[in-house]
């Protein structure tokens, strides 16, 4: 895809995200820890005119003001530090939309007509302002649903959906040998990374078991039947449970994974007499094979499609784990990619070789704090793009926003 289409692409779905809610929410907080939206309407557009034109190009400013308002969002750690941040004086949206559109403008001119790949310029190295703008946007049409899926149902449209529940087969404990697990990649063998995801690196990883499917609501029910604790996305209605849902409520769709935080997963794994894989665990289920080589993806050198799982905004919610058996790993463990991101028991930190990027410094290096924690896979709403072996996100270990599911290991 040439840059200045996937640009424009990314431009029209952040509209349609935006364009879900009614007008008067733009300026509430439907998740505390987060700005409103009116924050992100500016930041996005923003964001990718200082990275891009401002500072890889030395163009000129729009407007200073209004660059260093929407210039950074928040990761917060509590409601009280979010508070911190509470501001009633955002410019009113008419005024965002036009500098948004100044913005996009200015992208697009550079984009069309700039070099925008120069081994002199840092920024510009094999064009890394454009794809690290390209792939930011991505992610916030992710973390802009996760704000969405906040919002109450009568303020925002009503998108259809069909949607299944069945009865699955025994998730087994899938026997994985002892073998090497390649973290990171090399910088000369992939077009773009994010800081975090280099350099490459080769773990030793014993043997361990990995259950065959992430852990579903219906195992989570027996949790708390038993005393666990209630993940934020299921409601009790009338003596039953029920799922918030993106746009609508269900019956509790028992054969899909369970949205959790790090610490709910934690507990449930502890309650299973499990744990949480590692990073270096969950890439040897999901990228090893038998035969001791790796994949690119667990089912895998084919880019991924819709049969390999739930990603790419095929829809707005999960579906059975297991609906996919082409996405499955060498292993025969589903789920490893799509449907929600996984989290590991690995804290969020640099890979042998980490280098702050020099288009956007402050990316990873000011998560590396012991308190987030590292996930992989994709969830329904990732981008396919952003979907390859080196990609780690992460997370606060109580954040109960995202969607994350998970699978448990033994050794």
């Amino acid at each position: 895809m040439k840059l200045l289409e996937w640009y424009r692409q990314n431009r029209e779905r952040t509209a349609a995200i935006f364009g879900l809610v009614d007008d008067d929410v733009f300026y509430d907080r439907p998740i505390p820890l987060r700005h409103p939206m009116a924050f992100y309407e500016g930041h996005i557009p923003n964001f990718s005119f200082l990275t891009l034109n401002a500072r890889a190009l030395g163009e000129p400013s729009i407007d200073a003001s209004l660059e260093r308002l929407f210039e950074r969002g928040i990761d917060p750690a509590t409601a009280d530090d979010a508070r911190r941040h509470e501001r009633s004086d955002w410019p009113a949206r008419e005024e965002v939309a036009r500098f948004a559109a100044l913005c996009d403008e200015r992208v697009y001119q550079a984009l069309a007509h700039s070099s925008i790949e120069d081994p002199e310029v840092p920024r510009l190295i094999r064009g890394q302002a454009v794809y690290t703008i390209l792939e930011h946007e991505q992610m916030h049409q992710e973390t802009l649903l996760y704000i969405v899926h906040q919002v109450d149902y009568a303020r925002k449209r009503f998108i259809a959906a069909h949607h299944e529940d069945h009865l699955l087969g025994a998730s087994e404990l899938r026997s994985i040998a002892a073998g090497k697990a390649t973290l990171g990649a090399d910088r000369d063998e992939v077009a773009f990374g994010w800081d975090n995801e280099f350099e490459r690196e080769a773990i030793d990883v014993p043997a361990f078991g990995m259950t065959t499917y992430p852990v579903t609501n219906g195992d989570w029910l027996r949790f708390v039947e038993a005393g666990g604790p209630v993940p934020f996305f299921w409601i009790e209605r009338d003596g039953e449970w029920r799922l918030h849902a993106a746009f609508e409520e269900l019956p509790l769709p028992l054969s899909w994974p369970v949205y959790v935080s790090h610490a709910e997963a934690e507990a449930y794994a502890a309650w299973a007499k499990m744990r949480l894989p590692t990073e270096a665990e969950y890439h040897r289920a999901a990228f090893g094979t038998p035969e001791g080589d790796e994949r690119p993806y667990p089912w895998g050198t084919e880019r991924p499609a819709v049969a390999h799982g739930n990603f790419g905004f095929a829809r707005y919610d999960p579906e059975p784990v297991d609906a996919h058996p082409a996405g499955a790993s060498a292993w025969g463990i589903y789920d490893l990619t799509g449907n929600g991101w996984e989290w590991t028991s690995t804290p969020f930190g640099p890979l042998r070789g980490f280098e702050p990027m020099v288009s956007y410094p402050q990316y990873s290096a000011d998560f590396f704090d012991g308190k987030h924690y590292v996930m992989k896979g994709a969830s329904p709403v990732t981008a396919r793009e952003l979907i390859r072996r080196s990609l780690r996100n992460w997370f606060y270990r109580d954040y109960p926003y995202m969607y994350a599911k998970f699978h448990c290991v033994a050794a």
